[in-house]
């Protein structure tokens, strides 16, 4: 399957781009941190974000670098080893990148989670946020797996995952999964002198796993069927994937130019469609709030978030993050979305305006109940 105009579009008008990048390619095959690849990256980054792009790196690297540093040559197999590795590592790869970034003009900032950050409703939520804050400070944020505290996601987790997770957590347009492989081809070229490259592909195609055998590094923990996996989770948000060679010259730079480098596989949903598509076919409401006419209006003509002081009742018992419906005076819902407050700080807003939220509540999560990204018109 050939790249059509359309692809190129994809790229050159994708406005929040995850890069992700393993750890051979950091550590120069586990040799220790490759400042001229890591220099590059950061370079090619820093001129995205001048270019107005929203950029987040999630690098592996650290359990390498810790192995490197600690003098071991094959990745040790006891946990506790594992995550003394990564605590070693953990330091000398942020610093990395934040020298290089700094050297190209840019701020960052170091983010560890774990799957179970992302799997949890507060935690995510307080996730994104965070890293939403950071993009609009202008600060990158550099992520990877907090390896010194986790348990099974050592064994069996990956960057590639946690890459995808990150593209949904904060709805990119684009997953950049950059590797030491050219992309994908319908076998291992290495054993399969046959294999045909693939230049384009649709993300979550069954057949997509069946060409993407075999395991990863030594160094590393993916291999190509992470990768594919990757790219059917994070199109689940409507981010489509590129699999290209991390040290293709300016790849970053000509992925965003429209170029199509590498593989790349294509989300079938667009990222607006798949998260309204999700709020409006959730079946399990949590509850409900009532909104003034005013409010309807805001919301139904003018595109607005739903700010607490156009609320007039809340229903039912809902956490921060459920989706709920919103309904009129005369109890007809006219949209859905995530809310910003549990049920029970929400009876305490309605009426109220954004500014009294700190005061009523000790805290302010956001200043709206619903923000318009996460709300979906259903009349």
């Amino acid at each position: 399957m050939s790249a059509g105009p359309e692809h190129h579009d994809l790229l050159r008008g994708a406005r929040r781009i995850v890069v992700k990048v393993g750890s051979s390619l950091v550590t120069n095959e586990g040799r220790g941190l490759d400042e001229g690849a890591i220099g590059e990256w950061c370079r090619q980054l820093a001129a995205l974000a001048r270019d107005g792009r929203e950029v987040i790196m999630v690098s592996s690297g650290a359990i390498a670098e810790g192995m490197k540093r600690l003098g071991w040559s094959t990745r040790p197999h006891e946990l506790n080893e594992l995550q003394a590795a990564a605590a070693v590592g953990q330091m000398g790869l942020a610093q990395m990148y934040e020298t290089k970034l700094r050297e190209n003009g840019l701020g960052s900032a170091q983010v560890l989670l774990t799957h179970a950050d992302l799997a949890d409703r507060e935690r995510y939520l307080n996730a994104r946020s965070t890293l939403l804050t950071l993009l609009a400070l202008g600060v990158l944020p550099v992520i990877n797996e907090n390896d010194t505290v986790v348990n099974d996601e050592i064994k069996f987790g990956d960057n590639d995952t946690l890459g995808a997770l990150v593209a949904n957590l904060v709805e990119a347009d684009v997953l950049v999964i950059l590797t030491d492989q050219r992309g994908l081809f319908t076998a291992d070229p290495r054993k399969d002198p046959q294999a045909k490259f693939v230049e384009v592909g649709r993300a979550g195609d069954a057949g997509l796993e069946a060409m993407a055998g075999g395991a990863g590094s030594s160094i590393g923990k993916g291999g190509m069927i992470t990768k594919i996996l990757a790219a059917k989770r994070a199109a689940r948000s409507g981010a489509s994937t590129v699999i290209a060679w991390g040290r293709e010259r300016d790849a970053l730079l000509r992925l965003a130019q429209g170029e199509v480098i590498g593989t790349l596989l294509a989300a079938p949903t667009q990222k607006s469609q798949a998260r309204k598509r999700w709020m409006a076919d959730h079946l399990q409401l949590r509850g409900a709030v009532t909104i003034d006419e005013g409010a309807v209006v805001k919301l139904a003509r003018e595109g607005k978030s739903l700010l607490p002081i156009g609320m007039t009742g809340v229903d039912g018992e809902f956490s921060r993050g459920d989706v709920i419906a919103v309904r009129d005076a005369a109890g007809v819902e006219i949209a859905r979305g995530l809310a910003n407050y549990a049920s029970a700080e929400a009876r305490l807003l309605c009426r109220k305006a954004s500014s009294e939220i700190e005061k009523l509540l000790g805290y302010m999560a956001e200043p709206e109940m619903i923000h318009r990204t996460n709300l979906v018109l259903t009349r």
